[in-house]
């Protein structure tokens, strides 16, 4: 069974969703989640809207929940790789795609970007343009460039 809330935060509304494992997805807006989900605010979910209230309020840096990611392998590397960026930092693309042991990966890690599930918690807003320019954001670019202030207005 699958679960899904609606939210709001500094940033618009946002939709969390678990899967009886983890938390499978977390969107800006509200939009309900295909494929047999039902709208029910469970214990998992209450959780995750604490840890994102106390993180856009600045007191939290970690996240601590159970994720349930499902993508191909360079996908979940990538993800994997995103959450070892330190609160308050960025990196560019290519550092990742370096440290995903791939170099020339740099477009296939923006578009695993594009496809992270778990926005925030998987803080794919800490990656930037090798210039340093904000480029690339599912929630949208005011929203990227607001998380990263509230991240370095907290260090």
């Amino acid at each position: 069974m699958a679960f899904f809330w609606c939210y709001d935060s500094p940033f618009g509304s946002y939709t969390a969703a678990e899967d009886g494992v983890g938390i499978c997805a977390l969107y800006f807006g509200q939009r309900p989640v295909s494929g047999g989900w039902t709208q029910k605010e469970t214990s998992l979910l209450k959780e995750t809207a604490l840890q994102l209230e106390e993180y856009f309020s600045g007191s939290r840096r970690q996240f601590d929940l159970p994720l349930s990611l499902t993508g191909t392998p360079f996908q979940l590397a990538d993800w994997a790789a995103l959450q070892t960026i330190p609160y308050g930092q960025t990196r560019c693309y290519q550092q990742i795609a370096e440290q995903l042991g791939n170099p020339k990966a740099c477009r296939a890690v923006g578009l695993a970007n594009n496809r992270n599930p778990v926005a925030v918690i998987v803080p794919c807003h800490r990656v930037l343009g090798k210039d340093g320019r904000l480029v690339g954001y599912a929630g949208g670019l005011a929203v990227k460039e607001g998380l990263l202030k509230l991240e370095r207005a907290h260090r």
